[in-house]
C-alpha cells in the first residue's frame, strides 16, 4: 500500500500554515517539519506581529522543532516551507543539519538557489511542490495589500 504522508499531503499542511499567516496580515509563508511522518513543528511568517526580522516561518519551526527533540540538530527531518528559503533561513537550516527541505515555490530574487547560499552537504532539496497555489497565495496577498494602501 502507498504511504499516504507524501511531499504533497505535508505541503498541504505548510500551506494551511501560509493561510494562517495570510489572515494575520503576515506574508503567507508556512512551515511544517516531520520527522518519520509525524509533524512536530507547524509556523508561519510572525514579522509584523513579533517586531522581528528573523521571525520567517522557517526559523519559527526550527526551534519549535529542536525544542520538541531536545537538541540543536535536526537529522532525519524534513522542513516543509511554502517559499524556497531566503539566505538567512538556509544559513540556519545548514546549522540545524536538516536532512531534507521541499518548498513549495521559488523566489527568483531573495531566494537561497539565487544568491548562492549553502546549505549542509547532507541536506536534500526538492522544490516545486504545489508550487501554484503557494505562488497564488503570496500573489493574492500582495495584491490585496497594494489594494490598501
Amino acid at each position: 500500500m502507498e504511504n499516504p504522508f507524501d511531499d504533497t499531503y505535508f505541503m498541504k499542511k505548510a500551506l494551511q500554515e501560509a493561510e494562517s499567516a495570510f489572515e494575520k496580515g503576515e506574508i503567507p509563508v508556512g512551515a511544517v517539519i516531520v520527522i518519520n511522518d509525524r509533524i512536530i513543528a507547524r509556523a508561519h511568517n510572525l514579522t509584523e506581529m513579533l517586531n522581528d526580522v528573523t521571525a520567517h516561518a522557517e526559523m519559527q519551526a526550527i526551534t519549535a522543532a529542536a525544542n520538541f527533540l531536545g537538541g540543536k540538530y535536526l537529522h532525519n527531518c524534513t522542513l516543509y516551507v511554502t517559499l524556497e528559503p531566503c539566505q538567512m533561513c538556509a544559513g540556519a537550516l545548514y546549522w540545524s543539519q536538516i536532512s531534507k527541505i521541499v518548498y513549495g515555490t521559488r523566489d527568483d530574487e531573495r531566494g537561497c538557489i539565487a544568491l548562492n547560499s549553502k546549505l549542509h552537504p547532507k541536506t536534500k532539496m526538492v522544490g516545486g511542490v504545489l508550487a501554484d497555489e503557494a505562488s497564488e497565495l503570496l500573489k493574492r496577498f500582495f495584491i490585496e495589500k497594494r489594494n490598501l494602501n
